[in-house]
């Protein structure tokens, strides 16, 4: 298994780089060997046994993007207990709805973080019990001591790391054994804790680094991701592991200290493969292009992109400005659920990847042939496909299954071509029926990020007592650009122009920011919501800045523009 890897009996991989560190400073770096890897991972893993860790047992991990995260994940998997990553940026109360969901024995956290989940930031009516949860994890371990010391329940992990030896071997498991439970960022509702097993997860994971960006020795590869998600559990760890890759590991953000930092960190690193979200080449296409053109990106060979569909002028300006127009854009759809389901090499059409058997239903559930446009689904599972909700399998089959029996349900819509690519369209939920045609919100979204005065939108449906549905437009316009009349009548008339007349927007409201979730995903069930203005938004532990739902509610279009 992936443990062999990075074990010694590999000879000179045992001295080849496994990440080149890249803190939240460019002054901070560090390079980490396999060999290093292995030893902190036996440290931890032996750590972890002391404390009474045993096989099948969860453990929560509660860290940044930094290796003490890499070494616990991959302790855990050495000794067979499951772990749960919860993504660092996210409130103490869904951290603890988190343990308590998955029954964890022990809480890997950062000193500073701990006083979040012990502290003021937890709804008064939750606090007794969450902190009497955490108090009684035995015990709570941290890579960072910045906070009260409670010798009851707390470890630090320099001191435990350095009593113990750097010989561990692995617990042996079975193929169907549980891997690690990560939950769904709460998007569409309640998180749900997915439940990934061994043998199967691991096989897809090393086949679709190794094919989909055509892993060679010589690359150096880069993955902005965080570990805290199933892009970074898989592309930043598992997979590239697996196949002895060198990696770059980045804590920081992307216009930190300055704008140009992704491409200051791929000249520096010589990086040649570079996958990132859509969402963050938006972001970095506003400063234009002085920030890219002061950095070296010869060294770049492939170009991916992942998280949500990619629109067309995001897709031009990552290929021409980014890639030189010379490197291949691998635009990949997948999911929490499914590991890696399809990958394309132009905008957004594409080919599903080695045993994944899709086709597209109908309302009625009627399979479609030829060109079509409907729901996407899946025939049959493939070994990286989850394998339950954790303690909850009503959950996973009336979510996934119920709709179309005899069907994996992604959730989302797609269209196939004359040529049989296909063409994913984004979530069902966000496909509106105006007056009987269903229209992609993606497609509309990508026509109105074509104006020059837009930098990003999002559209939903809002009730029409004509239509049965009519498009609500939220825009975030680029710096200096007005939101006036004119504009708006801009961004209707090039909409109908390069979709039709049944897609010309009723509302377009001016959206100075977008309610996303922490991983960059935005919460369009919350635009929805604020489109009808309905002020009971339900949970929003997941996203980023709260602070953005009063600014939207507060430029609500009453009327049609």
């Amino acid at each position: 298994m992936f443990l062999y890897c990075i074990d010694s009996d590999k000879g000179l991989m045992f001295f080849k780089c496994l990440f080149s560190r890249e803190g939240n400073s460019p002054d901070h770096r560090e390079a980490i060997t396999y060999g290093q890897l292995l030893g902190q991972v036996c440290r931890c893993s032996n750590t972890l046994k002391q404390m009474g860790v045993r096989k099948g047992d969860r453990v929560a991990i509660y860290l940044p993007m930094i290796p003490e995260l890499v070494y616990t994940m991959l302790a855990c998997t050495r000794i067979g207990a499951v772990h749960s990553i919860v993504f660092a940026g996210f409130s103490a109360e869904s951290l603890c709805e988190r343990i308590m969901d998955s029954q964890c024995s022990i809480l890997v956290t950062a000193g500073k973080r701990v006083a979040d989940v012990q502290g003021s930031k937890l709804k008064k009516n939750l606090k007794n019990e969450l902190v009497a949860l955490v108090v009684n994890l035995s015990p709570v371990v941290f890579p960072v001591v910045q906070t009260p010391w409670d010798a009851a329940c707390d470890v630090c992990w320099e001191e435990v790391m350095g009593q113990v030896s750097e010989q561990c071997e692995p617990e042996w498991l079975d193929a169907e054994d549980p891997l690690f439970i990560l939950y769904t960022s709460g998007s569409t509702g309640k998180p749900k804790g997915v439940l990934h097993t061994v043998a199967g997860y691991l096989l897809y994971t090393s086949l679709t680094f190794k094919y989909v960006f055509d892993h060679q020795p010589d690359d150096v590869y880069w993955c902005t991701a965080d570990i805290g998600w199933i892009t970074g559990h898989s592309y930043i760890t598992y997979g590239p592991l697996a196949n002895g890759a060198t990696s770059v590991l980045f804590e920081g953000i992307p216009v930190h200290p300055h704008v140009g930092r992704f491409w200051e960190v791929i000249e520096k690193y010589r990086v040649t493969k570079f996958y990132t979200a859509p969402t963050a080449i938006r972001l970095l296409m506003k400063y234009g292009l002085d920030p890219v053109q002061k950095y070296d990106l010869s060294s770049l060979r492939i170009l991916g992109t992942v998280g949500e569909p990619i629109n067309p002028e995001a897709w031009h300006w990552y290929h021409e400005v980014i890639g030189q127009k010379r490197c291949p854009v691998v635009d990949t759809f997948w999911q929490t659920e499914t590991v890696r389901d399809a990958e394309c090499q132009s905008r957004m059409s594409t080919f599903p990847f080695f045993g994944v058997e899709p086709t597209i239903l109908n309302e009625h559930g009627e399979e479609l042939e030829g060109e079509a446009e409907g729901y996407l689904v899946f025939r049959r599972p493939w070994p990286g496909i989850m394998r339950t909700v954790y303690g909850n399998q009503e959950r996973f089959e009336s979510t996934y299954f119920k709709k179309f029996p005899g069907f994996y349900v992604t959730g989302d819509g797609c269209r196939r071509d004359k040529d049989g690519y296909y063409w994913i369209a984004g979530r069902i939920d966000d496909m509106i029926n105006v007056s009987g045609h269903l229209l992609s919100t993606a497609e509309v979204e990508a026509s109105l990020t074509d104006h020059g005065a837009v930098a990003e939108a999002a559209v939903v449906s809002r009730p029409h007592t004509v239509k049965g549905e009519c498009l609500y437009c939220f825009v975030t316009l680029k710096d200096c650009r007005e939101f006036n009349r004119t504009l708006v009548d801009e961004l209707k008339r090039q909409v109908r122009e390069k979709i039709g007349p049944i897609a010309t927007p009723d509302f377009i409201q001016n959206a100075p920011g977008l309610p996303k979730t922490r991983s960059g995903k935005i919460m369009r069930r919350v635009l929805r919501q604020i489109a009808r203005n309905e002020k009971d938004l339900g949970d929003l532990s997941t996203m980023a800045d709260p602070k953005v739902v009063e600014v939207l509610f507060n430029h609500r279009c009453e009327t049609a523009s």
